[in-house]
């Protein structure tokens, strides 16, 4: 049996994590988070594909291509999360389990940051935890994933 797949897909402006406001995301960059979270995913069986974008449609297209090979997905997508229509309509399409992550706690900052267009649509939220909730996503995930395939 494959290993488990799980897609990381990031959104927009995520490619500058490590000097973008460090003091609100962390000095972590967006190539050592993919990294982190390759090294956990294997560690409880599972493999990963990452993705970043600054475009919405890029982002869906990406998604929709990789969709079939995959069992769950971890998503931080930026300010789409606030805005992204059809983004969301992707994600809600899925037919796999999908963690939103946050690294700032969106509850503490400007009021247009406090609606998600995709918590809705998604099996869970890890908000405001830094570059750690990309793991605790990966976390959850992964008995997720394991629960859809009993079914």
């Amino acid at each position: 049996m494959p290993p488990m797949r799980i897609l990381l897909i990031n959104g927009p402006n995520l490619n500058t994590l490590g000097t973008r406001e460090p003091h609100i995301y962390g000095k972590m960059t967006l190539p050592e988070i993919e990294g982190a979270v390759a090294a956990r995913a294997a560690a409880l069986g599972a493999e990963t594909r990452a993705f970043q974008a600054n475009s919405e449609g890029a982002l869906i297209d990406w998604l929709q291509q990789e969709q079939s090979g995959a069992d769950g997905v971890v998503i931080n997508a930026g300010a789409l999360t606030h805005y992204g229509v059809a983004l969301r309509d992707a994600i809600a399409a899925c037919d796999m389990p999908v963690i939103e992550v946050h690294i700032s706690n969106v509850w503490k900052r400007e009021a247009f940051r406090h609606e998600s267009l995709l918590s809705p649509v998604v099996a869970g939220a890890i908000v405001g935890l830094g570059t750690q909730g990309y793991l605790l996503a990966v976390d959850a995930l992964v008995p997720l994933i394991e629960a859809a395939k009993q079914r």
